[in-house]
């Protein structure tokens, strides 16, 4: 039976984890919370996710999770899952260095190094290599390196782990035999072999700042739009009547989560390097890091029209989320709507099901109970069906901010509410 280590048990390496030992693997992880190792061998997820949570209970034993590194030595295939967070605007690779210095220590000849961290262009033979070859084994020749961009949708059903096309390159041909091997034995869809890792690295940055650029773009016109009386929602439902040339994309508070929000930032740090200035890139980044400010403007232009200022009004922030139904927060728009409202004298309640350790309210009904105003800041499901113009009215609202632009604007404005939403 073949061995793998997945070092990092987050958002990432938990469900690859999962899914190796689906396939037959005999599998280890190693995380450095030790309650999130504890909880794995438990066959508990701290991943909010049901299908997740309902297969690492079936796989309880089959994943030997531990803070230690002491199953590297032994492992196949070791695959590195550990955050590379954007501080700020700058990369922040130091959890991939220190994972790579714990591998390197215990370094086997003919094991195969795969990278799925998002990383920028130069990463793999800049900074991977070096360190792992501390060990004194040669990459390419006593072990194979390579990288394997990560492709995880949290909470799509449609597009999971295991049917998602791969993309992936290593530092010698026989690495890529090998990762090609290895991705194929769990995965039911293409493996994409590319030239060289370069090529791999760019291939996640490209995707990611392909998406936030569109997403900058519908942002900048539902601005331009809200000012000439035009309703973006109805424009993107008539423009993706074409069937070529057009992609709809939305607009919103914000892009949160881990990859959107900071992967342009590390293609934007390594082209500087190189001496070339992305402008598009970082004008993307700017439009879309307004959109939280831009949100509380609607709030206060909401309060206004029913007499109120912003300073002690009671506004209800609703989802916490970055995206809907899940509970991760990680850049989350929300979170910043809500610390800018307080900051101008506002009392903010907040509320998401998914996200209940941080919510400051028990449930949707208390968290909108008497509030002058309501921000639906993440569409979860629950949120959608529940937030009925009759509802909002029987709790006292008189303005509601659809921040996501799903709920029933004709409704709510009929029932005398004031309504703004992002482009309509």
């Amino acid at each position: 039976m073949k061995k793998v280590t997945v070092i990092g048990l987050g958002y990432v390496g938990l469900p690859l984890a999962c899914l190796c030992a689906e396939k037959g693997f005999e599998v280890s992880g190693i995380d450095l919370d030790k309650r999130i190792a504890e909880a794995v061998n438990k066959g508990k997820s701290h991943i909010k996710d049901a299908a997740l949570e309902q297969k690492l209970a079936s796989l309880k034993g089959k994943i030997a999770a531990s803070v230690e590194p002491r199953s590297l030595k032994e492992a196949d295939t070791i695959v590195v899952c550990v955050p590379t967070p954007a501080i700020g605007s700058k990369p922040d690779l130091a959890p991939l260095k220190k994972a790579c210095e714990t591998i390197s220590k215990s370094l086997s000849k003919g094991q195969l190094v795969i990278i799925e961290s998002t990383v920028y262009p130069g990463t793999i033979e800049e900074i991977v290599k070096p360190i792992l070859e501390k060990s004194r084994l040669k990459a390419g020749e006593d072990f194979f390196l390579g990288h394997c961009p990560e492709r995880i949708d949290p909470g799509n059903t449609k597009f999971t782990l295991e049917n998602i096309p791969r993309v992936l390159s290593c530092l010698s041909e026989t690495g890529k035999e090998k990762a090609k091997a290895f991705y194929e034995a769990i995965v039911e869809a293409d493996i994409l072999v590319l030239e060289n890792v370069k090529d791999a690295e760019a291939v996640k940055v490209m995707e990611n700042s392909f998406r936030d650029i569109n997403i900058a773009f519908v942002n900048e016109l539902a601005k331009s739009f809200d000012k000439m009386g035009i309703d973006i929602g109805e424009v993107i439902r008539g423009a993706s009547t074409k069937p070529f040339g057009f992609m709809p994309f939305y607009p919103g508070p914000g892009v949160g989560g881990h990859c959107i929000a900071q992967d342009p930032y590390y293609l934007i740090a390594r082209a500087k390097k190189a001496g070339f200035r992305h402008r598009f890139l970082s004008l993307a980044r700017e439009i879309n890091e307004s959109m939280p400010s831009y949100t509380v403007s609607l709030v206060e232009q909401a309060l206004e029209k029913i007499g109120k200022k912003t300073h002690n009004s009671k506004v209800a922030v609703l989802g916490l989320s970055y995206k809907p139904n899940v509970d991760d927060t990680r850049k989350s728009p929300s979170l910043e709507i809500a610390t800018a409202l307080e900051k101008k004298g506002a009392v903010v309640k907040t509320f998401d099901p998914w996200v209940k350790s941080k919510s400051n309210c028990p449930s949707l009904a208390e968290a909108v109970k008497g509030v002058d105003a309501v921000i639906l800041a993440t569409h979860h499901s629950d949120f959608v069906k529940e937030l009925t113009p009759e509802f909002l009215v029987k709790q006292g609202v008189k303005a509601i901010i659809d921040a996501r632009n799903v709920l029933d604007k004709k409704g709510i404005k009929e029932k005398g509410l004031v309504f703004k939403g992002i482009g309509k």
